[in-house]
């Protein structure tokens, strides 16, 4: 799987966003399993002050302490699923976005055991949860969003996976990934 993603992403220049905002890190964890790799999501906490109840990426703020945004986001990352630095091989960044709670988010894409036991932080994290990639491509959106940033109108998808909705922040970085990666060819400035 690593061997894959770094090819696909070799060639890709990410979007910067030349933005003087707070900035955070993510990790797009991906697992190693050619045959049928999965994207790991999270649902966060109904009690945390921002994006309650939302599914995300594993990610975070960036702290004084972290030297970069990528070690923002494998910090993060342990802290909220217990997924050890270590056991990430981070392969590339992805596009930066704007969050609607004015922070600066750069995505890292990331290869992670695909049966490492992970634990979900009881402050921040409610559960944990896989989607096969798969199901991504296939673009099997329940309804599109029209979100507008910066005077432009991007239109969205978003996915049901069993019990949980992915859309905004995190389907704007997912799409991004599917279209780096597997050239998806999911236009978020045209409507559906």
């Amino acid at each position: 799987m690593r061997n894959l993603l770094a090819e696909r992403l070799s060639g890709y220049a990410p979007r910067q966003l030349a933005l003087d905002y707070p900035e955070a890190g993510v990790l797009v964890p991906v697992t190693n399993n050619h045959q049928q790799p999965e994207l790991i999501f999270t649902l966060r906490s109904d009690n945390l002050k921002t994006h309650r109840g939302q599914v995300s990426f594993p990610g975070g703020r960036r702290d004084l302490t972290d030297s970069s945004l990528e070690a923002t986001a494998l910090r993060e990352s342990h802290e909220e699923i217990g997924l050890p630095p270590e056991h990430v091989h981070v392969i590339a960044p992805l596009s930066q976005v704007m969050s609607r709670y004015g922070i600066l988010v750069t995505p890292y894409v990331g290869v992670v055991p695909e049966d490492y036991p992970l634990v979900a932080s009881p402050d921040e994290i409610e559960s944990i949860f896989q989607v096969p990639i798969d199901f991504f491509l296939e673009d099997r959106r329940e309804r599109t969003d029209a979100l507008s940033f910066l005077n432009h109108t991007f239109y969205v998808p978003c996915y049901r996976w069993e019990r949980y909705q992915i859309w905004g922040l995190s389907a704007v970085i997912l799409v991004d990934f599917l279209n780096a990666v597997y050239d998806a060819k999911i236009d978020l400035l045209e409507p559906r």
